[in-house]
């Protein structure tokens, strides 16, 4: 008897061959598009987009092999069918960072529907702009490289992003996401150079994905919910952080987060929640870290309610934002630093029902600490350090 689930296996990729054999092509090269790395074929790559975005029927994008130009460019929808962006070349953005100008963003996808993002490099030309931020001159606010904004059901596969001026990639305010097989890399002293940021965004999957970068490998901001996450090696970085949340008093809650499967590798942090000691409705709720390796990570698994980088005019009140069901399972290695477990929870609005099973974390092949302020919650197994709640 055949086996009904490899014909439903064969039925659906039968139908995925023909949509592609049958989508209308359109190579960047036809639209005037040059690979040579100095021509600006930002123009070109617009008309191949209006082309596409206009068809009556499923569209391919081609970008061949070699390097095209770009400045800022905006593909904008709504669209008349689901598009593919074969990427087998690189796109490389100016070498003068002012090129980009105050716009914050390099490439930009807004109100699309069905676009997958497939393959090859972009190269954000960082370098010139990390040294303006870091000699504290006049720069402007720098470009995210590749950002998804009020987007529904896009695939982002098998991309490689190098030195991002900013953020590497963003999705915001988007339904339906999955981020699969990309690599992140930038300098460990690259400012603000955040792997992938999610905000304001519902169902967003993001798995078997490296980031090397100099800021969180992945930032989790307000209004993100049903967020999963597996098979992600960071470092170096500051660590998968939810946050940061709460500088503003009206804010959206964080929940249903879940990482699994992870490896951070001397990294700042390893899982982080972080907020403002600020007035704030906002809350983070029903996360679960599970099956973690830390190798030698300065803040395996951290809790800051206090959170005022570079001490700045932080009104050091009690923070808002109420962070309860949260469970660390299965975590293990390395610790950089003595402590391995901080709790640093609000004052008004304390941590509750915080979960600790089968941690065991090192330092120097000596047990590590751990510290508490304002939390309740329980351990089961082994945990090392041991509880302080």
């Amino acid at each position: 008897m055949a086996n009904p689930t490899k014909s439903l296996v064969f039925i659906v990729f039968f139908h995925l061959f023909i949509q592609i054999s049958t989508a209308a092509n359109y190579n960047v090269i036809s639209f005037g598009a040059k690979p040579d790395g100095k021509t600006d074929s930002t123009q070109s790559f617009l008309k191949a987009w209006t082309s596409a975005c206009s068809s009556s029927t499923r569209s391919t994008i081609n970008v061949p092999k070699g390097r095209f130009l770009l400045t800022p460019i905006t593909f904008r929808g709504p669209c008349k069918n689901k598009i593919t962006f074969l990427l087998n070349g690189t796109l490389v953005a100016p070498l003068d960072y002012r090129a980009l100008g105050d716009s914050g963003y390099w490439i930009l996808f807004i109100k699309v529907d069905g676009v997958s993002f497939v393959g090859g490099t972009i190269d954000g030309k960082g370098t010139a702009y990390w040294a303006c931020k870091n000699s504290a001159k006049n720069c402007p606010p720098g470009a995210r490289s590749i950002t998804f904004n009020w987007a529904n059901n896009i695939i982002l596969s098998g991309l490689t992003s190098i030195n991002s001026q900013q953020t590497h990639v963003v999705i915001n305010s988007c339904n339906n996401v999955v981020v699969k097989n990309v690599k992140i890399m930038a300098p460990d002293q690259s400012p603000n150079t955040d792997g992938i940021h999610v905000q304001s965004s519902t169902n967003v999957t993001i798995t078997g994905s490296t980031i090397k970068t100099g800021d969180d490998c992945i930032s989790i901001g307000d209004g993100t919910k049903n967020l999963f996450m597996s098979d992600i090696k960071c470092g170096p970085g500051h660590g998968v952080s939810i946050g940061s949340l709460g500088k503003e008093a009206n804010e959206n809650g964080v929940e249903n987060v879940t990482l699994i499967n992870a490896v951070f590798t001397k990294s700042d942090n390893g899982v982080r929640i972080k907020t403002w000691p600020t007035p704030s409705n906002g809350f983070v709720r029903h996360v679960i870290f599970q099956n973690i390796v830390m190798i030698n990570v300065k803040n395996p698994i951290l809790i800051d309610q206090n959170y005022c980088p570079n001490h700045q005019s932080c009104s050091l009140q009690s923070s808002g934002v109420k962070i309860n069901d949260v469970t660390y399972k299965s975590i293990e290695g390395t610790s950089a630093t003595s402590e391995a477990v901080t709790f640093d929870c609000s004052s008004s609005n304390p941590c509750s029902d915080i979960k600790l099973e089968d941690i065991k974390l090192t330092y120097k092949n000596k047990t590590t600490t751990s510290s508490c302020k304002n939390i309740g919650g329980s351990s089961i197994g082994l945990v090392v350090p041991e509880t302080c709640f």
